[in-house]
């Protein structure tokens, strides 16, 4: 289904677009939409060939045998009709920016929830062993060995969560601008956010198998 990126006659202008960078086949064209939307938009073949067909009928494109592919290639009529319309073509490679950087700040909020989640159960593991530490002092008469011991084990879990802290932050921040430089590119998929929430899932999980019960 054509995204609201392509109001009636744009995606037909797009395809004389990339046909003007260079001839193509039906599959290079669907790949080339795709890659210029970061994977947000891939078209179908019932979409594209239509459209192909109907540019060549029109004489703004013309086709050529390539062993067992076709290869579509833009004619001087096509790349007047191309130039008539370089407005209305600049405008619909903003919305594409504009859907390129959409997605990111979707795979940017998808870290920044990761992250104050992980940062939640350390800031409880850190409570848990205060609570655990100060139960021991007590128990033990607050004799000054257990009293040495919690103390200790105090400030090695405020150290642990500090740390951790740190890191992640640094590790959303390097993400944040890996994302922002692909997105710039049009090479951020959906299948980012998909790996990025399985792997910081599986993150969590193991960290938290690191606490112990709580």
């Amino acid at each position: 289904m054509t995204p609201p990126v392509f109001a009636h006659g744009s995606l037909r202008l797009y395809l004389l677009a990339l046909l003007d960078e260079q001839p193509r086949h039906g599959y290079e064209l669907i790949q080339a939409l795709s890659d210029r939307f970061g994977g947000t938009y891939s078209p179908s073949a019932g979409t594209i060939y239509p459209r192909l067909s109907k540019l060549e009928e029109e004489g703004l494109v013309s086709k050529s045998t390539d062993g067992r592919k076709t290869v579509y290639e833009i004619t001087d009529a096509g790349r007047a009709e191309l130039e008539s319309r370089r407005d209305e073509l600049d405008g619909i490679e903003n919305e594409v920016t504009d859907s390129v950087r959409r997605l990111a700040d979707g795979v940017r909020a998808e870290v920044n929830d990761a992250m104050r989640s992980l940062r939640a159960e350390l800031a409880s593991a850190a409570r848990e062993a205060k609570r655990a530490s100060t139960k021991t002092s007590a128990s033990a008469g607050g004799a000054g060995a257990s009293t040495s011991w919690g103390g200790d084990a105090r400030a090695e879990t405020s150290r642990a969560v500090h740390e951790a802290d740190l890191v992640l932050s640094e590790f959303r921040q390097q993400l944040r601008t890996d994302l922002r430089t692909r997105a710039s590119r049009g090479r951020v998929s959906p299948e980012t956010v998909t790996l990025l929430r399985a792997r910081l899932a599986q993150v969590r999980t193991d960290v938290l198998a690191t606490l112990g019960d709580h």
